[in-house]
C-alpha cells in the first residue's frame, strides 16, 4: 500500500479486523457528504457508510454505541499535524 492509497474499510477499534495502527498513526481524515467529520469510528468507502458514536452511551463491554450513517465517504491522509 502506498501513501496515496487508503483501504476501503478502516476502524479505530483495536479488536476489529479492519484496524491498522500504523495507518491510523499517520492521521486519517474523513469527508462525509462534503463535510469533514472528526468523530468517525469506522468507515467503508465501497458500501458508502460511516459509524459514529451515539452520544456518551456505552454497551455492556464499555465500548461506545455506534450509529451507521450512509452517504458519500472520502478518506484522506492528513498532513504532519501530529
Amino acid at each position: 500500500m502506498t501513501q496515496d492509497t487508503l483501504p476501503d474499510r478502516l476502524a479505530i477499534d483495536p479488536d476489529s479486523p479492519f484496524h491498522n495502527e500504523e495507518l491510523l498513526s499517520q492521521g486519517i481524515g474523513i469527508r462525509f457528504n462534503g463535510s469533514e467529520k472528526t468523530n468517525v469510528e469506522e468507515y467503508c468507502v465501497s458500501e458508502g457508510w460511516i459509524k459514529v458514536a451515539a452520544g456518551t452511551a456505552r454497551d455492556r463491554k464499555g465500548k461506545p454505541i455506534l450509529l451507521k450513517l450512509k452517504g458519500t465517504v472520502e478518506p484522506f491522509l492528513k498532513g504532519d499535524a501530529a
